[in-house]
C-alpha cells in the first residue's frame, strides 16, 4: 500500500478521528430548533460539500431559515466545538500509524470538508496537530468533494506529485476526490457509513478497519477500482 509513496493524507471526519456520529445528532437539533423539515436525500445531498456549502445549502434549501451562510457556520461550530475537545477519539490503530509514517520521513497532510477552526480543535484536542505538514480544507479550493480539489492542494503544499499520494477517506464523494486527484485511496470503515460499504470497495484501491491491519497485512486489497 505504501510503496513508491512519499506522502499520506486523511480526509479528518470519520477516516482519521471518530467523529461522524455527532453530526446527525447536530443536524437533528438545529432543525428541530429552526423548524425544519430535510428532504429524504438530505444526507445524500450534502456528502463531501465543504463547511461554507453545507451552510449555503441550508439556506438555499430552507427559505425559514433568515440568516446568512456565516450565521449558521458559527453556530455549528459553537454545538460542536466542545465535542471535538472531549469526546472524538481517532480510529483504531491511527495514533501508532502516525507515528510510523513519521518515523519513516513519509509526510502527511489532512484534507477535510470541515472548517479550519474545527480541524485544529480536533487535532490539538488530540495532540496530533504537528504531525501535518499541511491542514487544508475544502473552502479554501473552488470545488468541494467529490473535486480533487482538497487533495490536489494539499499534495501541492507539501511539494509532492498526486501518484506518490495515498488517500484515507471514508465516503464515496471523498474515494472519488481522491481518485480523480490521481492519487490511491484506502477506504476506512465507519459506522456511518455503512451502508455505502459495498459501494466504498468498488471505488478505492484498499479497504481497512483498523489501521493497524496495514502493518500486519491483513488489510483488503479491492479489485480494479471503478472509473471516477
Amino acid at each position: 500500500m505504501l510503496k513508491e509513496k512519499k506522502a499520506v493524507i486523511f480526509d479528518m471526519d470519520g477516516s482519521l478521528v471518530d467523529s461522524m456520529w455527532m453530526w446527525p445528532e447536530v443536524d437533528r437539533e438545529y432543525m428541530k430548533k429552526h423548524k425544519i423539515t430535510p428532504p429524504e436525500t438530505f444526507h445524500k445531498d450534502i456528502e463531501g460539500m465543504s463547511y461554507v456549502q453545507t451552510a449555503q445549502y441550508f439556506l438555499d434549501q430552507f427559505p425559514v431559515l433568515d440568516c446568512a451562510v456565516e450565521d449558521i457556520c458559527r453556530e455549528w461550530t459553537e454545538m460542536t466545538r466542545e465535542l471535538y475537545r472531549t469526546r472524538v477519539p481517532l480510529k483504531p490503530g491511527a495514533g501508532e500509524f502516525l507515528e510510523r509514517m513519521k518515523r519513516r520521513g513519509i509526510l502527511m497532510g489532512i484534507a477535510t470538508s470541515n472548517s479550519r477552526e474545527l480541524a485544529f480543535t480536533a487535532l490539538d484536542a488530540l495532540h496530533i496537530r504537528d504531525y501535518f505538514s499541511a491542514v487544508i480544507t475544502s473552502d479554501e479550493v473552488q470545488n468541494g468533494k467529490p473535486a480533487p480539489d482538497v487533495y490536489l492542494k494539499a499534495a501541492m503544499e507539501m511539494e509532492v506529485l498526486p501518484r506518490e499520494c495515498l488517500v484515507f477517506e471514508d465516503i464515496p464523494n471523498g474515494i472519488r476526490a481522491g481518485k480523480r486527484a490521481g492519487m490511491s485511496v484506502c477506504a476506512v470503515d465507519d459506522l456511518f457509513s455503512a451502508p455505502c460499504e459495498a459501494e466504498k470497495r468498488k471505488l478505492s484501491d484498499y479497504y481497512i478497519r483498523d489501521y493497524r491491519e496495514i502493518w500486519d497485512g491483513t488489510y483488503e486489497i479491492c479489485r480494479r477500482a471503478e472509473r471516477v
